[in-house]
């Protein structure tokens, strides 16, 4: 990208001033070098964005930004229903509430390495992944619009995993206002035997192990020390969530030229926040959030059960559970004063401060847990929201490393075997049905997430706190 076309603010802020129909200014947080080898079309879309009715402050881009539908995939925008603010569901994405949980487990490296092999494999046979991929859970229709209103307290409630895990996981494990009777009978039916799937794509569930703590203090409140061994999962919305985007974004690009919205682009096709479609859409975006919460809850309670028969003594109590592609009501300063606000973040993670009250008492003082998810074979991070970042973004953060190619070039770059076997040679095992996936998903697709982090980091959106290298990965 062409960093002459930006105003160089800070060492990780660089703007661009309104022009044409812009509404506010273009924000993009990274370093030099991450600005110099971003695609040139995250400047066109975070400009695009700008233009959209009711956007307040910025249209922002994260450290690990690349080019999307509609949005930039690490774009972040707040709207004002009050000013004929609109929601977007290419703002949200086609992966609704695709997201992160990290599990304890009170192990360590040792541990791991005595029943690696073993452990890699009974994840695989009790994780469902990959392109279609089915569970052995199925949902009825009622089942089906109870698990839309519930999230994943209906899942706790149906004995997958415990209360405690809700305590863990943004809005409490279910998201408010869901409307089960806006999602299609097609989306339904492609989520009717999914849950508890993993998918395609980056989707994995990792096992990791911590090697640095930045923030001793933080990590401490986390729980988290140098040697820990953790879970992670990072999954979403499955078919349900990609219907809900298919069709709402059909909907709104037919609907606009009659809310008299003039789109930059048909991919940002949206809808007023106050009109019956924008309303519609909430409903079933929020229904299409707590299908994730309820998949993500689901894995748990299989990775639970898989390690109670290999490593009994391990308990997997929930860190965190932090969802990417959401849009969600917010209360933020604006223009001194509080307002509530419809912030959209697609491929980005909400990232609170210290104080926030939607957080729970264990990080009151610390901020929100921030889980940075890595490659297969890169590290991953945690990080703590402060509270600079709540007066810069709206309270956001990075979600990953961002691709930085496409996974046409990786097909042509790397061998799906290839890939597997180098990153056995360095201790890592991969366990994946598609060797295809596992080379489009090549750690070396990914930018450095490394510097990602640290432009997050310095750009005090949230502060580094602990690094995580994978031992086991179970690819989608």
């Amino acid at each position: 990208m062409d960093i002459a076309l930006f105003e160089h603010k800070s060492e990780f802020e660089w703007q661009i001033r309104p022009f044409g129909k812009m509404r506010v200014p273009g924000v993009i947080f990274a370093s030099e070098a991450l600005m110099r080898e971003m695609d040139a079309k995250v400047y066109e879309q975070v400009t695009n964005v700008a233009m959209l009715p009711g956007i307040v402050r910025s249209s922002f881009a994260m450290p690990d930004a690349h080019w999307g539908y509609g949005f930039p995939i690490g774009g972040v925008a707040a709207f004002d229903a009050d000013a004929g603010g609109v929601v977007s569901a290419g703002g949200v994405g086609f992966d609704i509430s695709c997201g992160v949980r990290t599990l304890h487990t009170g192990l360590n490296a040792e541990d791991i390495h005595a029943v690696q092999e073993r452990l890699a494999d009974a994840l695989y046979h009790a994780i469902p992944a990959g392109m279609g991929s089915t569970g052995t859970i199925r949902l009825d229709d009622k089942q089906m619009n109870a698990m839309l209103r519930g999230g994943a307290r209906w899942a706790v409630e149906r004995g997958f995993g415990t209360p405690g895990d809700l305590e863990r996981i943004e809005e409490g494990g279910c998201m408010q206002g869901a409307d089960p009777a806006q999602v299609s009978e097609q989306a339904k039916k492609r989520q009717r035997d999914e849950m508890g799937t993993l998918g395609s794509g980056n989707h994995y569930l990792e096992i990791q192990q911590v090697t640095d703590v930045y923030q001793p203090d933080i990590a401490a409140a986390f729980g988290v020390k140098p040697g820990d061994i953790v879970v992670s999962i990072h999954c979403g919305s499955r078919g349900l969530g990609h219907q809900i985007g298919t069709e709402f974004l059909r909907r709104m690009v037919m609907a606009a030229a009659g809310f008299g919205i003039e789109l930059p682009d048909r991919e940002l096709a949206c809808a007023p926040i106050n009109s019956p479609l924008g309303q519609e859409y909430l409903g079933a975006m929020r229904a299409g959030i707590n299908c994730a919460l309820a998949n993500r809850q689901i894995l748990t309670h299989l990775t639970r059960q898989v390690f109670s028969r290999i490593l009994p003594r391990a308990e997997l109590p929930l860190l965190y559970d932090v969802s990417h592609n959401t849009c969600k009501v917010e209360e933020h300063k604006l223009d001194g004063h509080l307002k509530k606000l419809f912030v959209h973040r697609k491929g980005a993670t909400r990232a609170f401060g210290p104080g926030h009250a939607d957080l729970p008492a264990a990080f009151q003082s610390s901020g929100q847990p921030v889980l940075i998810g890595g490659s297969m074979g890169t590290a991953s991070y945690i990080l703590a929201g402060t509270k600079l970042g709540m007066q810069t973004a709206f309270g956001s953060a990075c979600h990953g490393a961002g691709r930085a190619m496409s996974r046409h070039q990786a097909l042509r770059n790397w061998g799906g075997r290839n890939v597997v076997d180098e990153l056995a040679g360095r201790g890592i095992l991969i366990r994946s049905p598609s060797l295809r996936g596992v080379a489009e998903e090549a750690p070396g697709a990914y930018k450095d997430v490394s510097a990602v982090v640290d432009a997050a980091d310095g750009a005090g959106l949230a502060r580094k706190v602990a690094r995580l290298v994978p031992l086991i990965c179970i690819k989608g």
